[in-house]
């Protein structure tokens, strides 16, 4: 290091603070001000302008916990996994970490960087964050002509990415990128009622269908939270007119009992199927529903009402029992007697979660928020006892739920009317159906088969211990998602990072050569935060997007209400 500065005279060395102050008032200054904006960003100038919220730079150091102690331990995880894919697989999408090689099946623009960046932050990871910034500003999304960014899959994780490392950040590169990404996905949209294509080529703006020629529900509603604070944050009107387009398309639906269907007709513009689900066709469209009225500071009463319709679907007509440990799970139904597959997934363990939030901020009745919180607390408890009954500790992808046999249409383990009798007979017991806990059991004696028995480290269940804690302070569920983080480092960690399993019934389980973004994005995070003492996204300040990428809530200012029309 070069000290020649200690020799400098004496007056001069009396000016070093003195300019150092300036510089470090001016940029304190610049920065709660902002850059001065020109174009779609101008508006951000204007009177009445308020920026969203960011989370502290440096927080303060807090006092040691054990449970602070174990969210550290979910950083060196991340750490660990973050390191492989910088050694192994930088620039692609995802790592392999078997191999040590990458995959690019997500466009290959570095998916697993860019979903990752919110958690860095969030981690307090600063030097990785800020060691990204180049790569990320440097992006340009392009793809050969023959090749199609898949619109749900990029808005989800590329743009709420984006989106939410520059809330939390303020870096103005993340937006410039964010904007540009949004404008090059546009063109799904221009179909005859508007319901989004399944990709698009982001140089040549050509679409294509996927497997289906139809869209499914969850990727025709799972864009709205990332386009509305993509309108708000660029002023771009047409953002916000072609995701608002679909939740009219919804209201204008004639839908029976609140049942929205899987798929829709591109031609059309109407229901082309007639299964219910929260899974795999749905999973999103649901969040999205009541998160885009929490994102806008509960202002858009469309969507509010969209969502407790299809609740109000959901708890009627999804939810089941099964017969001996009574355990409460979400299933799917199909044909006009909307008969049950009693078929059990693990991407639906996001409900409860979703459940809870609702029954905290919605402007339901006494009975109704009990309703929505014994569906929340009996759901998560089911998911939770998916894990607790394998060798592993991790749940299977997928289960199909012992029916009634006294029954062949299911109709008898349905939770809603259970409830009902139970409360008919005074409430025996005190603990409503489905809610009652029970003993783990082995393979032979579960009320469940694994249809698929793998664990592909997906974040559902852990997503919804942690809003459970939030919402509840109930710390059940930071010790189930402790153990859910135990068996993870138990059973799928590997030199380079962590790997997906073949089996969750036999431990130690063989690993599969994949490492999902969404283990980095969604999977570490939710446990983060679930285990830090210090809530770092407060859930009456941010809303997660369906990637767990948290974006800040906002209001609407009134030129923005007269400009995209909203009551």
């Amino acid at each position: 290091m070069d000290c020649a500065w200690v020799r400098l005279p004496r007056f001069r060395t009396k000016l070093i603070p003195l300019v150092l102050g300036a510089g470090i008032f001016t940029w304190f200054i610049y920065s709660l001000s902002g850059p001065p904006l020109e174009g779609p960003f101008a508006h951000r100038n204007k009177p009445g302008y308020r920026p969203s919220p960011r989370l502290r730079p440096y927080p303060p150091p807090l006092a040691h916990t054990v449970w602070n102690s174990r969210a550290e331990q979910v950083k060196e995880a991340f750490v660990h996994a973050y390191r492989g894919y910088q050694q192994h697989a930088a620039s692609s999408d995802e790592l392999l970490p078997i191999t040590n090689t990458s995959s690019n099946h997500f466009n290959g623009w570095g998916l697993q960087l860019i979903d990752a960046l919110d958690t860095m932050w969030i981690m307090g990871l600063r030097d990785d964050f800020q060691d990204a910034m180049p790569l990320v500003a440097a992006m340009t999304f392009h793809l050969p002509d023959t090749e199609y960014a898949p619109f749900f899959e990029t808005v989800i994780r590329y743009l709420g990415g984006l989106l939410s490392a520059h809330a939390l950040s303020g870096e103005p590169a993340l937006l410039a990128r964010a904007d540009d990404l949004g404008k090059m996905l546009l063109p799904v949209f221009k179909t005859p009622h508007g319901l989004p294509m399944y990709a698009v080529n982001t140089v040549t703006g050509a679409t294509r269908a996927g497997w289906s020629s139809e869209v499914l529900w969850a990727e025709a509603l799972s864009c709205q939270l990332e386009y509305k604070y993509l309108a708000h944050l660029t002023g771009r009107q047409e953002y916000f007119d072609h995701v608002e387009h679909i939740i009219d398309i919804m209201q204008a639906a004639k839908i029976k009992d609140g049942m929205f269907p899987t798929k829709w007709n591109m031609q059309s513009g109407k229901p082309s199927n007639d299964q219910f689900s929260v899974g795999a066709f749905a999973d999103s469209a649901h969040e999205y529903l009541l998160k885009q009225w929490l994102l806008t500071s509960r202002s858009e009463t469309k969507a509010m009402k969209l969502y407790l319709k299809a609740a109000s679907g959901i708890l009627n007509h999804l939810l089941y029992l099964t017969p001996n440990r009574q355990l409460l799970y979400v299933t799917d139904t199909s044909g006009t007697n909307a008969t049950p597959s009693h078929t059990f997934e693990h991407l639906s363990c996001f409900l409860p979660g979703l459940l809870a939030l609702g029954a905290h901020t919605l402007p339901l009745s006494e009975d109704d928020k009990e309703l929505h919180n014994w569906a929340a607390q009996g759901l998560a408890y089911t998911c939770w006892i998916t894990y607790a009954d394998h060798a592993t500790g991790l749940g299977p992808d997928e289960m199909l739920m012992e029916d009634w046999d006294d029954d062949p249409t299911g109709a008898n383990g349905r939770w809603i009317d259970h409830v009902k009798q139970w409360k008919r007979e005074g409430s025996p017991g005190g603990v409503p159906p489905g809610l009652r806990e029970v003993q783990t059991r082995k393979h032979t004696e579960r009320d469940y088969n694994a249809s698929k028995g793998g664990y592909f480290l997906r974040p559902e269940s852990v997503e919804s211990f942690y809003l459970l804690w939030r919402l509840t302070r109930d710390e059940t569920w930071r010790e189930r998602g402790w153990a859910v983080f135990e068996s993870i480092e138990r059973e799928a960690k590997t030199p380079s990072g962590y790997a997906s399993l073949s089996s969750v019934e036999i431990s130690p389980a063989h690993k599969k050569n994949e490492m999902p973004s969404f283990f980095m994005a969604e999977t570490l995070k939710y446990l983060y935060l679930l285990f830090r003492e210090e809530d770092v996204i407060p859930l009456n300040q941010w809303v997660f997007n369906t990637e767990a990428h948290p974006l800040p809530i906002f209001q609407w200012m009134d030129w923005e209400r007269e400009r995209y029309r909203i009551p």
